[in-house]
């Protein structure tokens, strides 16, 4: 057989193999297809999270990297988008070259803007893991839950006839994605809120006894009703439902999402109380004209997180963190060479910091600090410490310091602990004499009753908390600012403000973002 006719037979085989010229993903796959005309409407005016894959079918990372993609978009459902573009069809090159695709596979997550206007376009640089790229996603999706506290309760309550009102009554510090779902789902229609259980008055107001609670407020004078099936977000849609309709997505759901949109928008327009326009049921009654061209709106393309500084001197150390004028520092001391858990830490740091800046959070510094550091071990030896990496919070002025004691670095365990940290939750541990280095200059003033935190005790009246506004549960998955912070700590001790909601103490188990339906 001639070598032509060989190429020949071979590209037919080739041809006739299932998928062969298809994408990845089949129509059975829970990872969404899209492509360059339909991304604007389906993606980019979406009022939920998505995290999109641009991919070649050729492309062996790809295919690598599909099941654990498919794993994702299964734990994610309901709660954000998981999607695929092709790059490899014609149709979308053109597209895929707009949105800054330089190989394969590039990762995108694309958050709605509060308000409405241009989505922020932040590149996934994580693991290539499904626990992973769900932890990533779940911390950027938008919050709208309303912090519903003893001092805020009345005005909470006082518009009754605006929208229908629920609140979920839980004793712990967090917003679950599975919240802020609802909160998205019900935009406009219902206001989402969260009391937690230490506020009293809001707790025998509506004489809750467990945890957790979901109270739908109808309006009006109607009586409240308390939720008391399964906590899974479809039953729970249903259920806020019986007083208006959930918003529909300009996604559609197999094919059928057109008519669907249509009926949900008519039913929530005579539902009371009435639903408000979104921007999603607007841009869902787009002709196919409007929507065909998705680069009309060029997305906001966000920075990734920055490394969190290093300090290498002993003198630097002591300089910033050591001194008896110091404020809180979070130091992680890491060995020097290559070391999975030290890079762990370190990344999530520097996105817990990323993150907080974005938003206007000011936080305490965070440091790197290289075990080889003269001076190092000296310090770890006071606090008895021997972990190839060890994370501590210290504050020299307030004389304490706190262990970070969980063996798993990830992003979410170490902004539980932050959190903490910042409510002044949990157990702080007096510092051992000779750590903090007394100014020749200003000799340090004696400590008063309430500046000493007794071993091993809880620091009820000391606490070291963020100087933002009070603000409701809304977590901005964005990156922070770390050394903002230390300028303003001592203002904010002598009058701290109402910290933000989403901490845990060390006592409660981290969430795990793949169960959403935990609250």
């Amino acid at each position: 057989m001639h070598h032509p006719t060989l190429c020949a037979v071979a590209v037919s085989l080739l041809a006739a193999l299932p998928g062969a010229q298809a994408g990845l993903y089949t129509k059975k796959s829970p990872v969404m297809q899209v492509d360059g005309k339909d991304y604007d409407r389906l993606i980019a005016k979406s009022n939920y999270t998505s995290i999109v894959e641009f991919y070649a079918p050729w492309c062996g990372h790809c295919q690598n990297l599909k099941p654990a993609y498919e794993k994702a978009a299964k734990n994610l459902d309901g709660l954000a988008k998981v999607a695929a573009v092709n790059c490899d069809d014609d149709a979308n090159k053109q597209f895929c070259g707009t949105m800054g695709v330089q190989g394969f596979p590039t990762l995108k997550i694309v958050r709605p803007k509060k308000g409405g206007g241009k989505p922020m376009v932040e590149d996934y640089q994580g693991q290539r893991t499904a626990s992973a790229i769900v932890e990533a996603v779940v911390q950027r999706i938008n919050n709208n839950v309303v912090k519903v506290e003893d001092k805020n309760l009345d005005k909470f309550l006082s518009d009754k006839n605006e929208t229908a009102k629920a609140i979920l009554f839980t004793d712990k510090g967090t917003t679950s994605a599975l919240m802020k779902s609802l909160a998205i789902d019900f935009l406009g229609v219902i206001t989402i809120g969260q009391a937690r259980n230490k506020e009293s008055k809001t707790v025998s107001t509506f004489g809750v006894d467990k945890y957790p609670t979901l109270v739908l407020l109808p309006g009006g004078d109607a009586a409240g009703v308390v939720y008391d099936g399964e906590i899974k977000k479809d039953a729970m849609v249903k259920f806020l439902s019986q007083v208006g309709a959930p918003n529909p997505d300009p996604a559609p759901a197999k094919g059928k999402g057109e008519k669907k949109d249509k009926s949900s928008s008519k039913s929530s327009s005579s539902s009371k109380p009435k639903a408000k326009t979104t921007s999603s049921e607007t841009s869902s009654t787009a002709t196919e004209s409007e929507t065909a061209a998705p680069t009309q709106e060029a997305p906001v393309i966000v920075e990734s997180a920055t490394p969190i500084p290093a300090i290498n001197t002993p003198e630097k150390l002591i300089k910033e963190c050591l001194t008896a004028k110091s404020h809180t520092c979070v130091l992680a001391f890491v060995p020097s060479g290559d070391d999975e858990k030290a890079k762990q830490a370190l990344a999530s740091l520097s996105e817990l910091a990323f993150k907080h800046a974005q938003s206007k959070r000011h936080l305490f510094p965070f440091y790197e600090v290289p075990k080889s550091n003269e001076g190092t071990v000296s310090l770890l030896k006071a606090l008895d410490l021997g972990g190839d990496v060890e994370l501590i919070a210290i504050n020299a002025r307030r004389g304490w310091w706190r262990h970070y004691e969980a063996a798993d670095f990830g992003h979410v365990n170490i902004e539980n602990w932050i959190d903490a940290i910042r409510m002044s939750e949990g157990v702080k541990k007096k510092l051992p004499e000779g750590i903090v280095a007394i100014s020749v200059e200003e000799p340090t003033p004696a400590a008063t009753p309430e500046e000493e935190v007794p071993e091993s005790t809880p620091d009820a009246t000391e606490s070291v908390r963020s100087s933002e506004e009070p603000a409701p549960v809304t977590p901005e998955a964005s990156p922070s600012d770390a050394s903002a912070a230390d300028s303003t700590e001592s203002a904010t001790e002598a009058t701290d403000p109402t910290p933000e909601p989403e901490t845990v103490t060390e006592e409660e188990p981290a969430q795990k973002p793949m169960k959403h339906e935990e609250l």
